[in-house]
């Protein structure tokens, strides 16, 4: 597994490395040493392109191998790792063959079931809900483990 953060400080991308490393270790370790993540961590991303993290695939659609997922920095550190946590459960899903983009913009396969992204409300999407669902847990069980969980900036 190669899991590279990218911009801000450089306490901001070793935590987003080693909870990046942490989720994907749980939640699929058979994919280590498989993967290649980078994660750019980009001040602002909410007000310029109205989001706080994406992932997207950078070379094959089936099942897929390395991955560009863009933090919004900008978030305190609680919500800017969680974001890793769930942009995460995407990098499982897609190299899982969980989640797959098709040739039309709108369309996804969701374990083999196509869902039109348009049609369906962001929160009603089952990749979202699953990356919802899992990325707080996520996160608290690698604060749980780490160095990092005396810190004041967790939000209980």
């Amino acid at each position: 597994m190669f899991i590279e953060a990218t911009g801000s400080t450089k306490e901001r991308r070793e935590m987003a490395e080693d909870v990046a490393a942490f989720a994907l270790k749980l939640m699929a370790p058979r994919l280590l040493g498989k993967v290649e993540v980078d994660i750019k961590l980009i001040n602002n991303l909410r007000e310029k392109e109205e989001l706080v993290g994406d992932c997207t695939w950078e070379d094959s659609r089936y099942r897929p191998r390395h991955f560009t997922v863009r933090i919004d920095a900008s978030q305190d550190k609680h919500d800017m790792l969680e974001t890793v946590a769930h942009e995460m459960v995407h990098v499982k899903q897609y190299a899982r063959g969980e989640l797959k983009d098709t040739n039309h913009l709108s369309l996804c396969k969701w374990k083999d079931k196509v869902v039109d992204s348009d049609k369906v409300n962001y929160y009603d999407q089952p990749w979202e809900i699953e990356a919802h669902g899992r990325e707080r847990g996520l996160f608290f069980r690698w604060i749980a483990q780490s160095n990092w969980k005396k810190c004041r900036w967790i939000k209980y």
